[in-house]
C-alpha cells in the first residue's frame, strides 16, 4: 500500500504528551512519580520523542556477528580437538587462552581453515618470538585478532609483564606484523565492568585506555599514516542486565572511539568482543544464569558487537565441560538462526529511547575522560589509586542497593530456594581470592554481587 495510514493523524508533540501525562497524575509530582534515576547517572523518562531524540547516532555497525567458543589451551592437541568438534556443532569462531609461549601452534590450528575462521588470541604472557611464530603458522589472510594489551595487564595484575620499557617496546614490536593480524591491540572494558564501574565510567577508562596507545604510537616515527589508517582497535566488552542500556553502551563505545581515533588521524572502526557479565551471576539457583546470559547477549547483538562469546552457566562452580559449553553455544545458535537475529544489521537505528541513552553515556563518559585526561592520562590515575578509588565507590553502591534488595538476583536476594544445596557441587572456587603479592599499584579487582551472601549460606548447609 502506497498510502500513509498516520496521514489523518495530526503528531503530537513532546510538550502536548507531557501536559496529558500531568493531567492524569492529578497533581503528583510527575518526575517523583515517572522518572527513575539510575544507578549510572540517567534519568529515565516515561516516554522519549523525536522532539528531544537529537541527532540520530551515525556509527559503523557489522552485517553480522559471530559465535565465538572461548578454551583454554592447557594442551594444544586437546583444545584443537574441541575446537574442531565445536566447529561442527555451530561455533564459528574461537577465542583461546594460551598459558605457555611454548605451546605447539601447528596442532592448535590442525585442520582449522583459519582464512575463514576467525581466532582470537589471548596470552598470559607477553613475547615477540610467539607472535613471529604465530605469523609463520598461521600464514597471509588469516582472521587472526592478537590481543595485545599490556596496560589492561597493569590495571589487572598492578604489575607489568616485565617493567614499562620492556612491555611498550614489545608492544612497538608487534606492530610490525601489522598486515598479518586483524587486530593487534585489544582493550577490556569487561574487566572494570565487573569489578563494579558505572556504564559512563567503563567508557570512559576505555576512551583513556585507548588514548594511552594512540598517543604512543603517533609519537613513533616508524608508523606512518598509511599504517595509521589500517590498524584496528579491537574492545572485549562486558554485557550486564540492564537490557537498553547495554545496547546503547556499545553503541557510544563505537561513537566515542571513532571521534577519538579521528582525532589522530586512525581508522574509526573498532571491533567489538562481546560477553556476559560475571558480576550478576549466581552460584544458587544458577540455572537463572541462563536468561540472565540469554538477555545480555541479546544487548550485545542488538548493539552491534562483531562477536559474541557465552558465558556457561555453571562456570562459576564446575570446570570447563562439555554440556556447559553446549548450551551456550546453542543459547547463541537459536537467538541466531531461530531468533532471526542475524537478519538486520543496526537493529536498534531509529529508537528514540536508545539514541538518546547513547548521547548520554556518551557525554558522561567524556567529561569523565577529559577529567582523567587532565590528571595526567590513564596510567598515571592508575598509579596514584585514582580509577580504583572512583570504581570502588561505584561497586560500594551497587553492593548497596544488592544488599537492601533494591537489585533483584533472583534466587539470592529475591524467592530464594532454601532447599538448594551447592556445597557439595563445587568444583571450582567461586570467590574472590585474596592472593598476598608485590605489585606496582593497587590492582582493579573483579567480584561478583552475591558473593557474600553465597558464602554466609555455604556455612549455614549442613
Amino acid at each position: 500500500m502506497s498510502k500513509n495510514l498516520f496521514s489523518e493523524f495530526e503528531e503530537v508533540s513532546a510538550k502536548q504528551w507531557k501536559q496529558k501525562i500531568q493531567f492524569d497524575l492529578k497533581g503528583a509530582d510527575y518526575n517523583e512519580k515517572l522518572v527513575w534515576n539510575s544507578f549510572d547517572g540517567i534519568n529515565v523518562k516515561p516516554f522519549y520523542h523525536p522532539d528531544e531524540a537529537g541527532v540520530p547516532v551515525n556509527v559503523h555497525s557489522p552485517a553480522n556477528w559471530e559465535i565465538v567458543e572461548q578454551l583454554y589451551v592447557s594442551s594444544a592437541g586437546g583444545a584443537n580437538k574441541r575446537a574442531l568438534e565445536a566447529l561442527q556443532k555451530g561455533a564459528e569462531a574461537f577465542w583461546f587462552t594460551i598459558p605457555s609461549e611454548e605451546t605447539d601452534l601447528k596442532t592448535l590450528f590442525q585442520d582449522l581453515d583459519l582464512e575463514t575462521v576467525p581466532v582470537y588470541i589471548k596470552t598470559e604472557f607477553l613475547s615477540e618470538n610467539f607472535n613471529i611464530r604465530l605469523k609463520e603458522t598461521a600464514g597471509n589472510g588469516s582472521k587472526i585478532y592478537l590481543q595485545t594489551d599490556i596496560i589492561g595487564h597493569l590495571a589487572r595484575s598492578g604489575n607489568w609483564y616485565h617493567d614499562l620499557q620492556k612491555d611498550h617496546a614489545a608492544l612497538e614490536a608487534s606492530l610490525e606484523h601489522l598486515e598479518s593480524f586483524g587486530s593487534l591491540i585489544s582493550i577490556d572494558l569487561g574487566l572494570y565492568q565487573n569489578a563494579g564501574a558505572n556504564i559512563p565510567q567503563q567508557l570512559a577508562y576505555a576512551m583513556a585506555h585507548s588514548n594511552e596507545y594512540l598517543n604512543h604510537i603517533t609519537k613513533l616515527n616508524s608508523f606512518s599514516e598509511e599504517k595509521r589508517k589500517k590498524l584496528k582497535f579491537q574492545f572485549i566488552t562486558a554485557t550486564g542486565p540492564n537490557y537498553f542500556f547495554e545496547i546503547a553502551k556499545i553503541r557510544a563505545l563505537r561513537l566515542l572511539f571513532s571521534t577519538l581515533a579521528k582525532e589522530y588521524g586512525f581508522s574509526e572502526e573498532c571491533h567489538i568482543l562481546a560477553q556476559p557479565s560475571k558480576r550478576n551471576k549466581t552460584l544458587y539457583d544458577f540455572n537463572v544464569n541462563l536468561l540472565r546470559t540469554t538477555t545480555e547477549s541479546m544487548s550485545a547483538i542488538l548493539g552491534g558487537a562483531n562477536a559474541v562469546c557465552n558465558m556457561a552457566y555453571d562456570a562459576l562452580y564446575h570446570k570447563n565441560n562439555e554440556f556447559g559449553r553446549r548450551i551456550a553455544r546453542n543459547q547463541l545458535l537459536i537467538l541466531k538462526h531461530e531468533g532471526y537475529f542475524e537478519k538486520v544489521s543496526n537493529p536498534a537505528n531509529g529508537s528514540y529511547y536508545i539514541e538518546n541513552l547513547t548521547h548520554q553515556f556518551a557525554e558522561l563518559a567524556l567529561a569523565i575522560f577529559k577529567e582523567i585526561e587532565k590528571g595526567g592520562g590513564f596510567v598515571s590515575q592508575l598509579k596514584e589509586g585514582i580509577i580504583q578509588k572512583k570504581i570502588a565507590e561505584s561497586a560500594a553502591k551497587e553492593q548497596e542497593q544488592f544488599e537492601s534488595g533494591e537489585l533483584v538476583l533472583i534466587g539470592t536476594n529475591k524467592f530464594p530456594n532454601h532447599e538448594d544445596k551447592m556445597k557439595e557441587e563445587l568444583e571450582l572456587y567461586p570467590f574472590l581470592k585474596h592472593k598476598p603479592r608485590k605489585t606496582l599499584l593497587q590492582p582493579v579487582i573483579e567480584k561478583r554481587l552475591a558473593e557474600r551472601t553465597e558464602q554466609e549460606r555455604l556455612k549455614k548447609e549442613a
